[in-house]
């Protein structure tokens, strides 16, 4: 029999005639009944309703976007899914937040199987296609964002779509090969035939994936699509997912010690762990995409586009002191390389403490005399375990902070201070109320509030403070979470000065991860997974949310990462930077509105003067073309032009990157001498002068 969609009529009906048609219609699809698929799902519905900050109900809205957000998780390009697919899955798109709330998820089940079907379709076409002869010569060109097209008509269409795709592939591999060719003058035909056994490789082993995937991973993709309709950091953990989770926290630190994620379908490096093996090397970066690993140094790599994260990430951790291949796609060039790393491990402890130093101003500007203290904190860490031991020496920022400040009162005091933030995802909430307090003496740093809507306000309660100076603070779009409210607490006082990225990261909130069925204690003697979910968000003293918007910089550097799309604004269904009422709090007035707009008027005629800057506009510029472009061209002569500038480009920031690379313990600067860095130190000297200056008139 048909699987039809209820008409809107019958979901008018009472609520249980609903669960009725539902359940009638899923059972004559699938005929095994998943008791425990019904019982995990209401309870997930229960504590969403209960537990995640916004209370949100599960309704039609919630609906069209799990909807929307689940063909979105299995079809991200647009490649196997057709219209009168997405037409089907029209009809029930104001009846899923009925069946989800009865426990029933028959539709992610069903919908799955019509995705594994029209997925071997496209795969038998795709592999005829990779042994079909294509024009490379031809002026064509292929659709690259998928959200930006629509689904392909019919299967004729979808058809047509995929001859574009694979002679996408087949170029790129075919230019590669050439690339890594030893000899100047490659055979061609052997050339074209190792780019063709590389593609069958690669969909016959993401047919073997997509197919070998278990009911509980199907439910897990599902749920979590659910979660995410409230905010993009809830979701929901399969028992066997959740144990994975915990082994990843703690094994990717083991193995290359990059943080990853899954962005439709690719894997991204969303960070660079400080003193891992992708570190110490240098070469993998923050935006790149790996697209293959060989887990053993003989291994052939394994295409990894599409897999699971979880199955990603237990190809790349493994034994120190082994090999791992990478195959990446360059975020910047889109160029696609090789890294062959050691296996590691990090001592987080030293990796993550906080470094300073003190730099004379006249070693790398012209016309100064000073010393600037910078400090780089790359989170905000805290030993809860020593500190609740009671030890004495217990690993804390705000603790090697101290001693890093009082290191500089030992050389003989500093003109001003610069404290990095960049690259900070993070950390604990009370390092951030101490490291504030090092500077701010006394009243509130931030406002937090709960499930329930009270707000409470979080002091620092400690009398007097460590630096009294000028003070810069240097954030991006990856300075987050604990990083902002520090960063707020500056602004917000008027006790320094932000520069960096035109904001930060913009994550405002707090999660907290819970075994399904705490609802139910009676129940919890079978494990159901776990759920993350947003119960708490951050505000700044003045009022305003750290959530989505971040804390916007005083003045504005130009950066690569800037015009990347990283930060909570660009991520699907963010809660709204919102505001609530400010806390009493007395400024310190260390920075005016004249001050600022001094100081970023001078520092930008110096960018516009300065030849690494202006290269720097020009490599922005060549990006932004790139990220913005809807289709990419199919011809060779063209790819291959693209390609020989994208290679040029590399190898001069590799050059670059010489200049500051470790020292013989693997630890390079503390704040690398280069033209983004010096003219933090040069906008910091001029406001240490302005603050001086202020201070005779005042006298």
């Amino acid at each position: 029999m048909a699987f039809r969609a209820p008409s809107r009529a019958a979901c008018t009906l009472i609520l249980g005639t609903v669960v009725l048609v539902a359940t009638t219609i899923f059972a004559q699809q699938n005929a095994k009944p998943r008791s425990n698929d019904e019982v995990t799902t209401r309870q997930v519905c229960a504590m969403i309703s209960k537990y995640h900050i916004s209370h949100g109900k599960i309704d039609d809205a919630v609906s069209r976007k799990l909807l929307k957000r689940f063909i979105k998780v299995l079809d991200p390009q647009k490649l196997y899914f057709s219209q009168p697919d997405i037409d089907f899955f029209e009809g029930f798109r104001d009846q899923l937040d009925d069946y989800v709330k009865i426990g029933n998820v028959d539709f992610a089940y069903t919908t799955y199987d019509r995705y594994l079907t029209n997925l071997k379709e496209q795969i038998a076409v795709a592999q005829k296609l990779i042994d079909s002869d294509h024009d490379f010569s031809i002026d064509e060109s292929m659709e690259v964002d998928a959200d930006e097209f629509g689904w392909a008509a019919d299967k004729k269409a979808l058809d047509e779509r995929w001859r574009k795709r694979i002679k996408w592939d087949l170029l790129n591999t075919k230019l590669q090969e050439e690339s890594n060719a030893k000899d100047g003058k490659p055979d061609a035909a052997e050339i074209m035939k190792t780019a063709r056994e590389r593609l069958h490789k690669r969909y016959n082993h993401l047919l073997r994936t997509l197919t070998d995937i278990e009911d509980i991973e199907k439910l897990e993709l599902y749920l979590s699509s659910l979660t995410h309709c409230f905010d993009p950091h809830s979701s929901y953990m399969s028992p066997d997912a959740y144990k994975e989770f915990r082994i990843a926290m703690s094994l990717s630190l083991d193995g290359i010690g990059a943080a990853l994620r899954s962005e439709d379908g690719y894997t991204k490096v969303a960070q660079i762990i400080e003193g891992g093996a992708a570190d110490a090397d240098g070469r993998l970066k923050v935006g790149d995409t790996i697209i293959g690993v060989g887990s053993t140094k003989d291994a052939e790599i394994e295409d990894i586009v599409e897999m699971k994260l979880s199955k990603v990430v237990k190809r790349i951790r493994g034994k120190r002191g082994t090999t791992v291949k990478l195959q990446v796609k360059k975020g910047d060039t889109n160029e696609i390389v090789q890294y062959d790393l050691i296996r590691q491990k990090i001592d987080l402890s030293q990796s993550s403490a906080v470094r300073g130093e003190i730099i004379k101003t006249s070693d790398r500007l012209d016309d100064t005399a000073g010393k600037i203290g910078v400090v780089n904190i790359p989170s905000f860490y805290r030993d809860f375990e020593a500190a609740k031991r009671g030890d004495r020496n217990f690993k804390s920022t705000a603790r090697d902070l101290r001693k890093v400040l009082s290191e500089f009162e030992q050389q003989g005091g500093v003109d001003g201070i610069v404290i990095d933030l960049r690259m900070n995802g993070g950390g604990a909430l009370s390092e951030a109320i101490e490291v504030s307090g090092l500077f701010v003496d006394r009243g509130p740093v931030v406002q937090v509030k709960s499930l329930d809507g009270d707000v409470k306000s979080y002091d620092d309660e400690d009398d007097g403070i460590q630096y009294s100076g000028p003070l810069v603070v240097i954030c991006n779009r990856l300075s987050a979470s604990a990083s902002e409210i520090f960063a707020g607490v500056i602004k917000d006082y008027k006790r320094g000065i932000i520069i960096g990225d035109t904001t930060t990261h913009g994550k405002g909130t707090v999660q907290n991860v819970m075994p399904v069925g705490q609802l139910f204690q009676f129940l919890n003697n079978q494990d159901r997974g776990q759920l993350k979910l947003t119960i708490n968000q951050f505000y700044r003293v003045n009022g305003d949310s750290t959530q989505n918007r971040g804390v916007l910089s005083d003045i504005v550097l130009p950066s690569l990462i800037d015009h990347m799309d990283l930060g909570e604004s660009f991520l699907d269904n963010a809660l709204a930077f919102d505001r609530i009422e400010a806390a009493p709090f007395e400024s310190l007035n260390l920075v005016s509105q004249q001050t600022v707009a001094n100081l970023k008027a001078a520092s930008q005629k110096r960018i516009k003067r300065d030849a690494e800057f202006k290269e720097l506009q020009s490599e922005i510029e060549r990006y932004i073309a790139r990220k913005n472009r809807k289709e990419v061209s199919l011809n060779e002569s063209v790819l291959r032009k693209e390609r020989d500038q994208e290679k040029k480009e590399n190898k001069e920031k590799e050059d670059d990157d010489k200049k500051n690379e470790p020292d013989a313990n693997g630890k390079g600067p503390v704040f690398p001498d280069n033209f983004y860095n010096n003219e933090v130190l040069r906008i910091t000297t001029e406001y240490v002068q302005q603050l001086s200056a202020a201070k005779t008139a005042q006298n």
